[in-house]
């Protein structure tokens, strides 16, 4: 009787049983691969050696894939974390960079490297990297490198040392990253040509961070800069200018318009920017509110503001409303001194809080300047009228 022959034969295997291909199984291969399709073929004997050698080759590679995935999840947290150190940040620092910025963790290496060599060559260290990265998550992964040195050299020029470049570049990162050739100078010459430039320029730059993407200039907005008065060279030039700039065009309309509601006309506007430039940071809700408190409460002529502009500013929920109720305690009790008058409830009214205190509260015995301090503390308790349904409408940058 012939005997059957065995299926590996036939696809010319050097294995003649499957007891020898399990025993054959323990010893190690360099290519495991051999080993799958032939312990396959053992098993699956109905198989043609095509479909074992696909299915074994797409295990293979599906495993590869996933030992590849692991490897590059698990290695760059360490790898990254080394390059932090290395480059002088601590574990704290380490952790406030990833808390910021998770993805680096798996930052490119190589590119990462060479931008913390770019900015340790400026003298910035590794508090100055946290600022940095806080501001700014996505520093790190910004193309920084984009014309580096003519960058660097240029802002040396404009402040003066590498100091206060480094100094500026933390207060605004984005100095690294805004498109050298088509936005900082142009807007520099922009501001050359007006007037403002110099150390003018330098603390605007520091005071103000998105002075270079905000700025603009126009027809309009010059001749508003011409009508607040303001001359070149005066302390109060750079303000009104910078303000002006970065402001859009139909806010600064409203703003005016805001205060000529009142009786106040467009010059006598213009003017009061121009000794009180911050006003154009004040929302027109704010300026409303108090203009209506100044005129309906305290009865006093809306030009008053173009003297004392502190009522434009003062906040009225926790200073002017709760002084003006001691006021009328103080009065109502008989004490002495009162704020009654004009002259004294605008002085009150001006008062630091420290001092307000002294002059009105703790001046009288205990029992008394504990009764008017609970009436104080009260009336500062009174929230604004529907505030916690105020639907907030936003428009950009705030002025």
């Amino acid at each position: 009787m012939e005997s059957k022959s065995n299926p590996l034969s036939r696809i010319g295997f050097p294995f003649t049983t499957s007891h020898q291909l399990l025993n054959l199984s323990k010893i190690r291969f360099r290519n495991n691969w051999l080993l799958r399709i032939a312990i396959r073929t053992a098993t699956c004997s109905t198989k043609c050696q095509a479909e074992v050698l696909t299915s074994v080759v797409a295990e293979e590679s599906v495993e590869s894939e996933a030992n590849n995935n692991n490897s590059n999840s698990s290695s760059p947290k360490e790898d990254s974390m080394q390059i932090f150190k290395k480059w002088g940040c601590n574990e704290n620092d380490i952790s406030k960079l990833f808390t910021r910025r998770p993805s680096l963790r798996n930052a490119d290496l190589v590119q990462l490297q060479s931008k913390l060599s770019l900015l340790s060559g400026l003298g910035l260290t590794s508090s100055d990297l946290v600022k940095i990265v806080n501001c700014r998550p996505r520093f790190l992964s910004s193309r920084i490198n984009h014309y580096f040195d003519e960058r660097i050299e240029y802002f040396t020029q404009l402040f003066g040392s590498k100091d206060m470049l480094c100094k500026a570049i933390v207060r605004n990162p984005s100095l690294l990253t805004y498109d050298f050739h088509s936005k900082i100078k142009p807007t520099i010459a922009l501001y050359d040509q007006v007037g403002v430039s110099g150390n003018d320029l330098i603390s605007m730059l520091l005071s103000r961070p998105t002075l270079i993407p905000r700025t603009s200039f126009n027809d309009e907005k010059l001749e508003y800069i011409r009508k607040t008065g303001v001359l070149k060279g005066t302390s109060m030039y750079k303000y009104i200018v910078t303000l002006i700039a970065i402001s859009r065009l139909e806010t600064i309309q409203e703003k005016v318009a805001n205060l000529e509601k009142f009786g106040i006309s467009e010059d006598e506007v213009l003017a009061l920017f121009g000794r009180s430039p911050l006003l154009l940071t004040l929302s027109v809700d704010k300026v409303q509110r108090n203009m209506t408190f100044v005129v309906a409460t305290l009865k006093l002529p809306a030009n008053t503001v173009l003297k004392y502009p502190f009522l434009l500013f003062n906040n009225l929920e926790a200073a002017m409303k709760p002084r003006l109720v001691l006021a009328g305690k103080i009065q109502d009790m008989g004490l002495s001194p009162e704020i009654k008058g004009r002259a004294a409830i605008l002085r009150a009214l001006r008062m630091a809080e420290k001092r307000f205190l002294k002059a009105f509260v703790t001046c009288h015995p205990q029992d008394v300047a504990d009764e008017l301090m609970e009436v104080y503390r009260n009336a500062k308790c009174i929230k604004r009228l529907a505030e916690g349904s105020k639907k907030i409408e936003r428009k950009g940058f705030p002025f």
